[in-house]
């Protein structure tokens, strides 16, 4: 199914500090303005990479967001591009859609560098609790 990471990414070049997530800690990059097109341009896994001034929609937290907003995350093996909601939601960047797409829409991206597309589809929003 899916193959096991053989070894870890090198970590990005840039000071990080330890954010409480539940039970555990994870390990977020401190990463100055100046640099945030260039880690962008690193990480986005889309074509085309958007402006930092962009906005997206982060499924998880059904919120818009400016996308200079992002953070980075070190993962067990490799450094993660999530939205500014990732420790209340959870969206990484495969949850960023543009922001006019809707709950329970489909959006076809393609992966740059490679001739594939990721689908996503979305279930609709969130059951209010209210």
């Amino acid at each position: 199914m899916f193959k096991k990471r053989e070894k870890s990414d090198p970590k990005l070049s840039y000071p990080t500090r330890l954010v409480p997530a539940g039970p555990e800690m994870i390990e977020e990059y401190i990463i100055p303005d100046g640099e945030k097109a260039r880690v962008l341009d690193s990480l986005y896994p889309f074509d085309p990479v958007p402006a930092l001034t962009a906005m997206m929609y982060d499924l998880h937290e059904e919120k818009q967001f400016r996308v200079g907003d992002f953070r980075v995350i070190r993962g067990a093996a490799m450094d993660m591009l999530v939205s500014p909601y990732f420790f209340n939601s959870g969206g990484t960047v495969i949850d960023w859609m543009p922001p006019d797409f809707k709950p329970g829409g489909v959006l076809s991206r393609r992966i740059r560098g490679r001739s594939a597309s990721l689908l996503t589809c979305s279930l609709g929003p969130r059951p209010s609790c209210h």
